[in-house]
């Protein structure tokens, strides 16, 4: 059967069943549109919270940042990871406990202020916005390829598939959905790394041989990896190459942001009881970690199938003919995520680290010009099972699995930023009048309008799909986490608090925006993560500063301007005792 009409059966097979599955589970209430009606069963909710945590940036960009980076770029597994860990211990129970809808509300009782939960309010729109224009990138990604569209085009269909689904299913809905959206995405990212595995290493479960024999040559795989890669002029992969303060740094803002963004966080909300909430958090470290166990695995097998594509016989020296290029090359070259340019005019594919002062002689030794390949690192995930040649069937899986990963994080970021302007804006704030039904109406509004503003940053994203989200964990970082662990374990004030979020995310947007230019709008930075404004600091690892900014303005502020009520001090005290939570008051 012909690959494109595969591809249309998985993806439209799929499609049907989220969308059936969110008419069935339509919200009917504010209750089930914020919070599934509080009946989702811990497991339920664990693999739902890893469909909406193991987006774009997991499923399609992670293994790709790997795969062309190596060992500096674990720092995502490492701090998206220990970011659940964060949530586990020090939020999700007690936030639970506290029994409202959205993360916002419990900063605006916690801090007894309107203002403090406008102030979240606006927070959690810049981080989520900036998250979703991650997801967004993916979607065209993927839909580009396995429907033979551009770019453009791919991004638009995902964006009207997205609206078909979170806007009328509300949490209940996308929880549901985002369910049979795990099955099929970690199905999808398994199977053709177990097939690649074994054709590299002949072990059929990818984490173990990636530390195997390359069974062509004999030697360990990572070590053939390493002299592949030096030999073309680029670091060695398993080196660590990056700087040290950065790369903490980095990791450090993923932790602390995983554990501050809101639309993981809403989805604690949902579960009956606050032991719940701890059990939801550890079934999800347990269905994230199939993922991200196998994500290494994945980039660096990878890395060594297009170096053996384009350099078949092993030596640097002979590359392939771009007439005789394999078929998934020119397919992906219609999407633009893959370009070749003959600059030296021989009619061959050079690839090779160009940028490499000890490389330079070699590549004009061999009458090279430049490196001819560019590869999206986006792609690299939904391309590997065709350059593994593996079934057709497999590629229209990972297809649909891609897809799956990037619509159901949209949905849950989408979901976040409704609530926020429905529920905690115009509810909280501009007419707390309103009817449930107008409510729901203005919390529907909201996502499309937020669709519509995120399919167009997603056009042009400020980076790959995995460094965009980068950026809005940073921001999360800087300014919710603070205020949520201000809010459960000080006595931080109400002006403390605000003082310390708009602080934080201030400064730190600031950052960004110096690197990535003004709204994203490319060729208005001043300086690029190659030359940072600070040091070796790069935008996407500033968020840890700001938070300490947050942290430091809050206590600062605070200790000079009145102290908390007593009934706000009681309430904190019993916040911090995880049980016993009561129903949630849907006003």
């Amino acid at each position: 059967m012909d690959q494109f009409v595969l591809n249309w059966i998985f993806i439209g097979a799929s499609f049907a069943l989220y969308i059936g599955i969110a008419i069935w589970a339509r919200a009917g209430s504010t209750s089930e549109f914020y919070a599934a009606g509080r009946g989702v069963h811990p497991i339920t909710n664990g693999m739902a919270t890893g469909a909406d945590w193991m987006s774009a940036a997991s499923f399609i960009s992670m293994a790709g940042l790997i795969a062309f980076t190596g060992y500096d770029n674990s720092s995502f597994l490492m701090g998206w990871t220990g970011g659940y860990v964060l949530l586990a211990l020090l939020l999700a129970p007690y936030l639970r406990k506290f029994g409202k809808f959205t993360v916002s509300e419990f900063i605006g009782d916690r801090f007894y202020s309107p203002t403090a939960r406008l102030v979240a309010v606006i927070c959690l729109i810049v981080a989520s916005t900036t998250y979703v224009i991650g997801q967004m990138t993916g979607v065209g990604v993927a839909f580009g390829r396995f429907l033979e569209v551009d770019n453009v085009t791919g991004l638009l269909i995902g964006a009207a598939v997205v609206f078909a689904y979170a806007v009328f299913g509300g949490m209940k809905g996308v929880t549901y959905t985002q369910v049979a959206q795990y099955c099929v995405l970690i199905v999808a990212y398994t199977i053709p790394a177990i097939f690649i595995s074994l054709q590299l290493t002949g072990n059929p479960i990818p984490g173990l041989g990636l530390f195997g024999d390359h069974a062509a040559s004999g030697e360990p795989l990572l070590q053939k990896l390493d002299a592949l890669v030096t030999e073309l002029g680029f670091n060695s992969y398993t080196g660590h190459h990056a700087d040290t303060l950065n790369m903490v740094l980095f990791t450090l803002s993923l932790m602390i942001g995983t554990a501050g963004l809101p639309h993981v966080i809403m989805r604690f909300f949902t579960v009956p009881k606050v032991s719940d909430a701890r059990w939801s958090a550890g079934w999800t470290l347990v269905f994230i970690a199939l993922l991200y166990l196998t994500a290494p695995a994945v980039g660096a097998m990878a890395r060594v199938n297009l170096i053996t594509t384009v350099y078949p016989d092993g030596t640097a020296s002979a590359p392939i003919d771009y007439e005789s290029r394999p078929d998934w090359m020119a397919t992906w070259e219609k999407t633009g995520l893959l370009k070749y340019e003959d600059k030296n005019g021989d009619g061959k594919i050079q690839w090779y680290n160009e940028k490499s002062a000890d490389f330079a002689a070699t590549a004009a030794e061999r009458g090279w010009e430049g490196s001819e390949l560019s590869v999206n690192r986006d792609i690299l995930v939904l391309a590997n099972p065709e350059i593994a040649q593996l079934p057709g069937w497999v590629i229209a899986l990972v297809a649909a699995g891609g897809l799956a990963a990037a619509l159901s994080t949209a949905a849950g970021l989408l979901l976040a930023i409704s609530s926020a302007v429905s529920h905690d804006l115009i509810k909280g704030a501009i007419n707390p009048n309103i009817s449930e039904k107008g409510e729901l109406m203005s919390a529907r509004i909201a996502m499309a309008v937020a669709i519509a503003v995120a399919t167009y940053l997603g056009l042009n994203p400020p980076g790959f799909a995995a460094q965009t989200v980068a950026l809005a964990f940073g921001l999360a970082a800087a300014s919710i986490f603070p205020a949520l662990m201000m809010g459960i374990f000080t006595k931080v004030n109400n002006k403390g608090a605000v003082a310390g979020m708009l602080a934080g995310l201030i400064v730190t947007l600031v950052y960004i925006f110096l690197h990535k230019g003004w709204f994203f709008i490319p060729g208005t930075n001043s300086f690029s993560d190659a030359d940072p404004l600070l040091g070796t600091i790069k935008s996407t690892s500033f968020g840890a500063i700001g938070a300490l900014i947050n942290f430091a303005v809050a206590f600062v502020v605070s200790k000079s301007s009145d102290a908390i009520p007593a009934e706000i001090e009681d309430l904190v005290e019993s916040v911090r005792i995880p049980k016993g939570a009561g129903a949630a008051l849907d006003h």
